[in-house]
């Protein structure tokens, strides 16, 4: 086995062709060295064995000993399960299976005794485990000592008898002969000064840790190497890129910008709009091209700033563009820009797949000979039809709406690439920033513009509709617009799109004397842009949607946002849901509408909402509970590999230390010639694979 990088699973005792083919396709596991990194998620002392009386919802994984005493079926359709009741003597734990209720129900027997293991989450009154790992309890068979992994496995690979013991009786046997043929992946200088285990100690302790301790020092290993191969590969891009491209130089502020700022200023900008203002000036200004991130929460005043960046770019002889992710948002620009630019003689134009033909052309020709200075459209601008005089800024909305790729063709649209400026509502928390965009410079608006009430959150119950709507027909009689959101989550998409329905004719019911209309994702874009454009004229005072308006639609008269089915939400989400009111002077409001009985983590994020307005505290609090999960536009942003043990949020602190030593070793040899570094070009290579250098864009 002396490459175990090229040994396939097949070969190993207890695998063979047909299992290793399950491995291949659910875990990604094709190579001898694939198993080695496929680590466990979690370990159980089996000296400690809890009692059900001691059970509290803020436990993790814990081991139960006891017996089944009834099975029992419950709820309907999306919410049947199967729940089985256990006691040890001190007290009652449901265990409850979504799925497989008859095999459950076949194999396992009331009255025998069972070690369960779970995490237990508290419901109502009650604790329940969600689909326990379950085996009969055997005296001997107890170990007194050992910390046991639990690796993760899929529904197909249970059926194949490749359960968590399987996985771990392959890695017993394939360990001894493996093991010597780990290459350390990491500098001796770097294991020093980290003070880390080597690789092959490492992996030997994180499948079979001898203790707690060096569990933990095992688990540190990994996890900064992870951590510091990504902020390494980060880091080499913003370097290549600051190396290789050259951006134009924009010297001047210009009479563009000063005509605006003297005559056409709508208000005082804030103090944040204005630092940020200068930060990208300062870019604009060295002759390197910009990449910059502008982060801000709906309503703080991005478009305003982006506007005033445009004006500069054009005071330097340069056109700028701005793209958005559908027509309805590039519409809005449009007309915001337009509305702000009034009276001045500049000319801004609007390209959509709905612009006709004959207007098209005559925007591709104006564009050529620079008569248009600014361009705002969708994925239209992209197309190679589209060519600028002299392209020297591209503004981006909602950035992670958009394919690499497609971000990549902007830059083809003049000799050197334009500088880019990416505006995102979503807040990206601060431990997260430096790994989704990292090869990014960020700028926050972190204040409102004057004027603005905070919205005020309300939780209210799905019984108590009597006086929720009493509340909604005073607001739509002082002639206010209100919106009520419904979930539309795909693995219920019939169900949900029911309740958009029944909630619907009974909203019409409810508000007979005003207009109702209605948009969701299913919908042909034609008809719910017509949809949209009547709730944007006032034409119709309510409208029922799904997530579908949670970016784009600004109507500064919508006051009320009702979210049916709150707790199906992630707090992100609902802060983006929420950001569509409270856009104009008057106070609004977002009532989030749940059941009674909530699980502990859904009555948190409810609670959040209610106290917090603070889209940074809200984004942290959202990924403290989901976990970063797959995030939106991270395999674009310089993420070249997928982290297996490590944690963004969690390990921040390693990654945080992980950068600061990948930027020393960027400092001190960004091209990796020295000898010790060798391992480094070895590795980044392995991990990146050849792909297209993404980090050369935003």
């Amino acid at each position: 086995m002396a490459d175990i990088s090229n040994t396939d699973i097949k070969y190993l005792p207890g695998v063979g062709p047909k299992k290793a083919e399950i491995l291949n396709k659910e875990i990604d596991v094709f190579s001898v060295e694939d198993l080695l990194h496929y680590y466990p998620y979690k370990y159980i002392d089996k000296s400690r064995i809890y009692y059900i009386h001691e059970v509290d919802g803020n436990m993790p994984y814990i081991q139960l000993k006891g017996r089944i005493t009834a099975f029992e079926t419950m709820g309907e359709g999306r919410n049947k399960r199967l729940v089985a009741h256990f006691t040890d003597g001190t007290g009652f734990i449901d265990l409850v299976w979504f799925q497989g209720a008859r095999y459950i129900a076949d194999k396992y027997k009331v009255n025998l005794t069972y070690l369960v293991f779970g995490k237990p989450t508290a419901f109502g009154n009650k604790f329940n485990i969600a689909h326990p790992d379950i085996e009969p309890y055997i005296e001997e068979k107890v170990e007194q000592t050992n910390l046991l992994g639990y690796y993760n496995t899929t529904e197909k690979m249970k059926t194949h008898y490749l359960n968590s013991k399987a996985i771990q009786k392959i890695m017993m046997s394939a360990l001894p002969s493996a093991l010597p043929h780990v290459v350390e992946t990491l500098p001796q200088s770097i294991i020093d000064t980290a003070k880390l285990l080597p690789l092959k100690e490492a992996i030997r302790n994180i499948h079979f840790p001898l203790n707690p301790s060096i569990l933990r020092d095992a688990q540190y290993r990994l996890k900064f190497e992870e951590l510091f191969y990504l902020q390494l590969n980060i880091l080499r891009y913003t370097s290549d890129r600051r190396a290789k491209l050259k951006g134009f130089v924009f010297s001047l502020v210009g009479d563009y910008f000063n005509s605006f700022y003297e005559k056409n200023l709508p208000f005082e900008l804030t103090n944040a709009q204005k630092r940020i203002i200068r930060e990208i000036r300062q870019d604009m200004a060295t002759g390197e091209q910009m990449n910059r991130l502008l982060q801000g929460d709906v309503g703080s005043g991005k478009t305003l700033v982006a506007l005033m960046i445009m004006l500069i770019a054009m005071g330097n002889g340069f056109q700028a563009s701005m793209m958005a992710p559908t027509e309805i948002l590039a519409n809005q620009h449009f007309a915001t820009i337009q509305e702000f630019l009034f009276g001045l003689n500049i000319n801004v134009e609007l390209l959509t797949g709905s612009t006709k033909k004959k207007k098209r052309e005559e925007i591709h020709s104006r564009l050529l000979t620079g008569d248009i200075h600014i361009l705002i459209g969708t994925h239209a601008l992209i197309e190679d039809t589209v060519q600028f005089g002299n392209l020297g800024l591209v503004v981006i909305d909602e950035q992670h709406r958009f394919g690499v790729a497609q971000r990549a063709k902007l830059w083809t649209k003049n000799v050197n690439p334009p500088h880019m400026l990416v505006m995102t509502a979503t807040p990206i928390p601060r431990t997260l920033a430096m790994t989704v965009y990292g090869d990014l410079d960020v700028s926050v608006i972190d204040e409102l513009p004057p004027g603005r009430k905070p919205i005020q959150t309300i939780h209210q119950y799905d019984k108590r509709r009597g006086a929720l709507y009493n509340s909604i027909r005073k607001q739509l009689s002082e002639g206010r617009q209100i919106y009520f959101v419904y979930p539309l989550i795909e693995e219920s998409e019939k169900i949900d799109l029911k309740n958009l329905e029944e909630g619907y004719e009974h909203i019409c019911e409810i508000f007979p004397e005003y207009t109702v209309c209605k948009v969701h994702g299913k919908m042909k874009p034609a008809e719910k842009d017509a949809e949209m454009a009547r709730f944007v004229k006032n034409e119709a005072q309510i409208m029922v949607a799904t997530t579908v308006i949670e970016v784009g639609v600004n109507v500064p008269n919508a006051s009320v946002m009702v979210i049916e089915s709150a707790q199906r939400f992630g707090l992100s989400q609902l802060h983006q849901l929420r950001g569509r009111v409270g856009r104009g002077a008057d106070q609004s409001y977002c009532i989030l509408i749940t059941p009674y009985e909530l699980s502990a983590d859904s009555r948190k994020r409810i609670n959040i909402m209610v106290e917090s307005n603070d889209g940074f505290e809200i984004a942290e609090a959202d990924l403290k509970l989901r976990g970063p999960g797959d995030l939106e536009g991270t395999q674009q942003s310089g993420i070249a590999f997928n982290l297996k043990i490590a944690d963004i949020v969690r390990d921040s602190q390693i990654m945080g230390y992980a950068r600061d030593v990948a930027k020393e070793v960027m400092d001190s040899d960004p091209a990796f010639e020295k000898p010790e570094n060798q391992i480094l070009k070895r590795q980044l290579r392995k991990l990146g694979g050849n792909r297209y250098n993404w980090g050369l864009i935003s």
